[in-house]
C-alpha cells in the first residue's frame, strides 16, 4: 500500500493554506476586524447623543464634514456642530441610533456604517454615515445623512 506523501495529500496543504491565512490577516480577516472598530467607533458616536455629551460628539467629526439635514447642507466641523447643537439642550436625548451594517474599503481608510434610527424605542429613520481614517489612526465622520421611514403603502 502507497500512501500520498504530507506535502501532496490536498487536504492538510488546503488546512495548512487555510491556516496559514488566518494567522497572517488575510482580506477577509482584517475587513472584519476595521468593520469593527467602524461599529465602535459608529456606537461611541451614537452613546455622546445619550450621554448628552456635546464636545464627544464634535470630536468624531471630520473638519471636512458634510452633514445632510431636512432642508439644508452643513459643510465643515464647526457648521455641522452648531446645527447639531440644539439635540443636546434637554436632559434626554431626542432619539438614538445603532448601525446594523457596515462595509469596508480593501484599503481600509472609508467605511458606510447604516442602520436604524429610533425615538422612544421606535424606528423612525435609518442613518447613512461614511467614515474616514484619519490621523492618528482614527475614524472621523465625513458624510452623514438621515432618512425616515417610508410609509407602508395602502
Amino acid at each position: 500500500m502507497q500512501t500520498t506523501p504530507r506535502h501532496r495529500n490536498p487536504l492538510i496543504l488546503a488546512t495548512a493554506m487555510l491556516t496559514l491565512g488566518a494567522c497572517t490577516g488575510g482580506g477577509g480577516t482584517r475587513s472584519t476586524v476595521v468593520a469593527e472598530q467602524v461599529r465602535t467607533t459608529e456606537l461611541a458616536f451614537a452613546k455622546t447623543m445619550a450621554d448628552r455629551d456635546f464636545s464627544g460628539f464634535a470630536s468624531h467629526l471630520s473638519s471636512e464634514a458634510i452633514f445632510f439635514g431636512q432642508n439644508s447642507v452643513k459643510h465643515g466641523s464647526a457648521e455641522v456642530s452648531e446645527a447639531w447643537k440644539p439635540f443636546f439642550r434637554e436632559a434626554t436625548a431626542p432619539f438614538a441610533w445603532a448601525p446594523d451594517h457596515i462595509e469596508v474599503l480593501r484599503s481600509g481608510t472609508l467605511a458606510l456604517s447604516t442602520g436604524p434610527v429610533t425615538v422612544g424605542g421606535a424606528v423612525v429613520g435609518r442613518f447613512n454615515s461614511i467614515w474616514r481614517l484619519e490621523a492618528p489612526n482614527t475614524w472621523r465622520i465625513v458624510f452623514d445623512k438621515g432618512e425616515p421611514v417610508c410609509a407602508s403603502a395602502p
